[in-house]
């Protein structure tokens, strides 16, 4: 089973450059996207719902900012739009398709600006509840990825230049502090279980390729499906926003509509 995600920075501007056209080559049965940046109201062309797929999406209250989508070859049981966190779920960073054994998630998390006291604290306030939602869920009787911009790089091996980003928010010690414990708590993140490399980074703020590389875009999943993972990649050879997509494999299937 291939699960694709992508942080798109414009969902139109991804398909402008080629994105769509790239995922017929693939073969998933998942495909999350975050940072739509616009409506499912302002996607008129078909390009946008593939016929193999069934598509759905999570629009923030405006329409121009943030949003997700899933697309799933298989008839979910449920979607589930939001996280109960009243204070984020109208910006339209997370949606949900449930099977009878399995539920992925796509995620759009908070992003804090250098300096920028008010957005770090918000971010912060995210992580807490998305903590306490991820710990909760761990005894349901499904597996679970979470897939998504993060916005958080969780060793030295996930940045290009630690000096430079030491002090910056996506690399501060209390967010990788986070990671460590979500990890502890059970979680995976399936990239890392089978790549290792210092150099497979995923986003570049600096839209610069060769500079200040991180690693944010993760697939983290439930500790069942730790042996599960069957390859990883960061597909770089084509650009289709400041972020790679993200392909992961996995020896298990989506069972039950």
């Amino acid at each position: 089973m291939r699960i694709i995600s992508f942080s798109a920075d414009g969902i139109k501007n991804a398909a402008d450059r080629g994105f769509y056209d790239w995922l017929k080559e693939q073969d998933a049965e998942f495909i999350c996207i975050q940072d739509l940046q616009c409506s499912e109201y302002d996607l008129q062309d078909n390009l946008y719902f593939p016929p193999e797929y069934n598509a759905y999406f999570f629009d923030d209250v405006g329409g121009k900012a943030n949003g997700v989508a899933i697309y799933t070859r298989q008839l979910p049981k449920a979607i589930m739009t939001g996280l109960g966190f009243s204070d984020f779920d109208m910006e339209g960073r997370y949606i949900q398709a449930d099977f009878e054994n399995l539920s992925v998630g796509c995620l759009l998390a908070p992003q804090a600006e250098p300096g920028n006291a008010d957005q770090l604290a918000r971010k912060t306030e995210f992580f807490s509840l998305l903590q306490n939602h991820l710990l909760k869920i761990r005894n349901k009787r499904r597996e679970f990825i979470i897939c998504g911009n993060w916005h958080i790089a969780h060793t030295a091996a996930d940045v290009q230049d630690t000096e430079r980003n030491a002090n910056h928010p996506g690399f501060l010690a209390e967010e990788r502090q986070w990671m460590d414990e979500l990890i502890e708590a059970g979680y995976v993140d399936a990239f890392r279980e089978i790549n290792s490399d210092r150099d497979e980074f995923s986003w570049w703020p600096d839209g610069d390729r060769d500079n200040n590389g991180m690693r944010t875009d993760f697939q983290i999943v439930s500790k069942g499906l730790k042996y599960s993972v069957d390859y990883g990649a960061l597909y770089k050879a084509r650009e289709f926003s400041n972020h790679a997509p993200v392909i992961m494999d996995y020896d298990i299937e989506p069972t039950g509509a």
